[in-house]
């Protein structure tokens, strides 16, 4: 068990099978895929599905769900890049339709894979609500609701202050957004009953086996891992946080860091105070947003406040004391009820941000190579989803998930640094002076 700044709660909850092996020698592959989490599992499973005969390897850096696939709050939801007002500010009316009819069907397609498949993944389809805590908040809530109806995004409902009470006993929420669809999941188990089905259909996964080189050859490439050369036709990268490591798509995404606590389970009369029989997944308004769910075993996580920007190539912002102290005061404030509760577990894990706030996928150089990225915190439906756009792409397969407007298209790069960690900076900036301006006058 972890008291800080370690390895996730859902980590720590799940049997770890027996550790893959290393690649090894030299290792012929048609298609090798980047990354053991959510997207590059899927991605490799719908590449053997749609071709099985491909010899298929997944090269994973440390070990299956080692990245934000196993560090999540495992929320299954339609939120597609930032939130839907960024999408239909920076994108249109048109785009952020197609967007969310996309993740409306990606929301439907991680449930049908966990009931056709069988994947014992603690999911309950327990709904979603985003609440307000401000009156400010109410109207950002309220905008959205009316953006959902001009798009024609169905099945969300407003809950006034009361409805809202009545499902979740905090002083501090005034209403909000509820949308029954959403799901929640242990993240953890489901990366690794991906990697089961991969594996099933003829997939080869290997772990600690980062790939440190990447080299252009006549029939693709040569990817030198510390203990292989493998060599492979063609590419997928499913690296997502860690993309600006690898020199092809080094600068289309930056990653960024967020944190979750978990509380000692709770006891009975504990969850009674709290009302919270629906057991849905809760998000407040705030741009540097807050998320609560409850966890199979009768705990409570919370995540979300402060967010960390990496440097350069650096990755090593995992723990963070200040950000564990903010969601610890916030969690009593939300609910009063939890004032003295232990905290059992700390930990923190990046997530992959473009400049355009919406996700990425395509071709990285010529058609021999897909990237995908930019999840914006809110991957877990997302990105298995996408797995299916990848294989299409890779395989040079023409379908209407390849020719969503999102796929394929020019995706803004970052900056170099330190203009890069300025400008984020000062994004970060002026979404938290404008989090203190509606808090201004408190909250609830």
């Amino acid at each position: 068990m972890e008291t800080g700044g370690g390895r996730s709660f859902w980590l720590e909850t799940t049997d770890t099978p027996p550790v893959r092996p290393r690649a090894e020698g030299r290792v012929p592959a048609d298609i090798a895929v980047i990354g053991a989490g959510f997207a590059g599992l899927s991605s490799a499973y719908h590449i053997k599905r749609l071709a099985g005969g491909a010899r298929v390897v997944v090269l994973e850096g440390e070990t299956v769900g080692h990245g934000a696939s196993g560090r999540n709050g495992g929320f299954s939801m339609t939120l597609f890049g930032a939130s839907l007002a960024v999408t239909y500010l920076l994108h249109g009316l048109a785009r952020t339709r197609e967007a969310y009819e996309y993740m409306v069907d990606a929301v439907e397609y991680v449930d049908r894979l966990v009931r056709d498949l069988g994947l014992q993944c603690d999911y309950e389809r327990s709904g979603f609500l985003r609440a307000a805590t401000t009156a400010g908040y109410l109207k950002r809530i309220r905008h959205e609701m009316e953006l959902a109806t001009r798009i024609g995004l169905p099945g969300v409902e407003w809950w006034d202050r009361d409805t809202t009470q009545q499902a979740v006993h905090s002083p501090l929420f005034l209403g909000g957004w509820w949308e029954p669809r959403s799901a929640l999941l242990h993240p953890a188990k489901f990366v690794r009953e991906l990697q089961r089905i991969a594996e099933q259909s003829g997939v080869t996964v290997y772990e600690q086996s980062p790939v440190l080189e990447i080299t252009r050859t006549p029939r693709g490439f040569e990817l030198r891992t510390p203990g292989a050369t493998i060599a492979a036709e063609k590419v997928v990268f499913a690296t997502n946080a860690w993309s600006h490591q690898l020199a092809p798509i080094a600068r289309r995404q930056i990653p960024a860091w967020t944190y979750i606590i978990a509380t000692e389970p709770l006891a009975p009369d504990v969850w009674q105070s709290l009302g919270w029989s629906r057991r849905m997944g809760i998000e407040d308004a705030r741009n540097l947003l807050h998320y609560f769910r409850p966890s199979p075993d009768g705990r409570i996580l919370m995540g979300g406040g402060p967010i960390i920007l990496g440097y350069g190539r650096q990755m090593a912002y995992d723990h963070t004391p200040r950000a564990f102290r903010h969601l610890e005061e916030f969690l009593g404030r939300v609910f009063p009820q939890l004032r003295g509760v232990g905290i059992e577990y700390r930990w923190g894990g990046p997530f992959s941000v473009t400049l355009d706030l919406v996700p990425a996928i395509g071709y990285a150089a010529g058609r021999n190579a897909v990237y995908m990225l930019g999840c914006i915190g809110h991957g877990v439906s997302l990105m298995p989803s996408n797995g299916r756009i990848a294989a299409d792409l890779i395989l040079e397969r023409t379908s209407p998930l390849t020719e969503l407007w999102f796929v394929n298209r020019r995706l803004p790069g970052w900056p170099v640094e330190p203009v890069r960690r300025l400008i984020s900076s000062a994004v970060r900036g002026v979404l938290s002076v404008e989090d203190a301006w509606h808090e201004r006058r408190g909250l609830g």
